[in-house]
């Protein structure tokens, strides 16, 4: 048999793609990785010193996706720019039901954190420097053909189609691309009729490290607080849900007048409305794979599934099963078994599969029970929020889950180092 070009092809070097490089570099450091990504990098490129941007687009990290980065080395890194929320403020807006959760009343410094997405991909890029992980970019993976030993990807570099043979693909590439399609994986999509425009805005009070989830008639928004770690400032990460025909109104505004629609819809919690930055939208869906793996192929991240953004589960959810994939890797390389092996790939899924289907309903149930404005479900609502508030043990379930620890957490696994073989010779 030919020896492979590599041992892994993983097709994407966003978030996802390049958390899984780390990984797999951290705990299975023989494999060879190879990761394809269609931005062009350069370790030269790398800026020494990072300055956030007001408009930079972030992501919500939970309390356990902060301890898988731990596991990962990454945290001291990452937390020199990722903002805690120590509180989040559920509540619908015109009636009386709301919920309130404390980090203190958990024992934790932050239910989670938000951290700036170009902050993360540049701790990543540092990180994977001193790996052996071997980046072709800019590239894209076109197709993969399953063969006798393991995958061939085609890869196209420049003008220039090549082919690149491996154990397994990976497709951590989100769900734009085609590629998922291409291979022959079947998604469900769930169309929630709205659509979500990102933007960072400032209050004239600060948000003292509080999370707002706030559910109107017009759909869910969500404010995280955003900016420094260490002071409570006066910005936060906006996450509004619009339909269409309301999106297209306030895209024609101007910023004064997206602020005053914007205090319309949230409030007074945060005082006033004072600044508005760039705001990018897309339209919300629900999609998922029910099959995310085939022999030698696996999708991961956006790739597998897309969920609502109000909730916050998206990344947080992807990283959980990533590091479940990573101890299948790992368990596979001590059994000599095939990455590409459907057992292997399979293990995976099963591994990750209640958590992923408890998360995309707990996720989806949140949208749609409280985007709904008729009043026999508005009291129901209400009931409900002021019950989580007031029964321990409700709240509790719903503070777990929102800090994803609410399952079994995957831990990174750890590779066998030679002064540990010595100590377990030793024994």
């Amino acid at each position: 048999m030919t020896a492979p070009d590599t041992d892994l092809i993983i097709a994407g070097g966003g978030l996802a793609g390049a958390t899984l490089a780390l990984a797999l570099a951290r705990a299975v450091p023989e494999l060879r990785v190879t990761v394809v990504e269609t931005f062009p990098l350069s370790p030269d490129a790398l800026p020494e010193d990072y300055q956030p941007s007001y408009d930079a687009r972030s992501t919500a990290l939970s309390w356990g996706s902060r301890l898988i980065f731990d596991e990962l080395g990454l945290w001291p890194a990452l937390s020199e720019h990722a903002t805690p929320i120590r509180h989040i403020h559920v509540s619908d807006r015109g009636h009386f039901g709301a919920t309130r959760l404390h980090a203190e009343d958990h024992h934790q410094a932050a239910l989670g954190y938000v951290a700036d997405n170009r902050w993360m991909g540049l701790c990543l890029m540092r990180a994977l420097l001193d790996t052996r992980v071997q980046w072709r970019a800019p590239a894209e993976v076109l197709d993969m053909t399953p063969t006798a030993d393991g995958v061939e990807v085609l890869i196209r570099e420049g003008e220039q189609e090549r082919g690149l043979t491996g154990q397994c693909l990976v497709v951590a590439d989100g769900g734009r691309s085609g590629l998922r399609e291409k291979l022959g994986f079947v998604t469900r999509t769930g169309n929630y009729g709205q659509n979500a425009l990102i933007a960072n805005v400032s209050t004239s009070e600060s948000h003292r490290f509080t999370a707002y989830e706030r559910f109107t008639g017009a759909g869910p928004m969500a404010l995280l607080p955003h900016g420094s770690p260490f002071r409570a400032e006066n910005q936060s990460a906006l996450v509004w849900t619009l339909t269409d025909e309301a999106l297209a109104e306030v895209l024609e505004l101007s910023d004064e007048e997206k602020c005053q629609r914007l205090q319309e819809r949230f409030g007074w919690r945060l005082g006033r409305f004072t600044k508005i930055g760039q705001c990018s939208h897309y339209p919300l869906k629900l999609t998922t794979v029910d099959e995310p793996v085939r022999p030698g192929v696996a999708l991961v991240g956006n790739a597998a599934h897309a969920l609502h953004p109000v909730a916050g589960q998206g990344f947080n959810l992807a990283l959980r099963g990533l590091m479940t994939l990573v101890e299948q890797f790992r368990r596979a390389v001590d059994e000599g078994r095939s990455l590409g092996e459907l057992t292997v790939l399979r293990a995976y899924q099963r591994g990750h599969r209640r958590d992923w289907q408890q998360t995309v309903q707990f996720s989806d149930s949140l949208i749609r029970i409280f985007g709904q404005s008729l009043p026999p479900l508005t009291s129901v609502r209400d009931a409900g929020l002021v019950g989580l508030d007031l029964v321990p043990g409700a709240k509790r379930w719903f503070a777990r889950k929102a800090m994803g620890i609410g399952g079994r957490r995957p831990a990174v696994p750890s590779a066998p180092t030679a002064a540990s073989e010595e100590t377990r010779h030793d024994q």
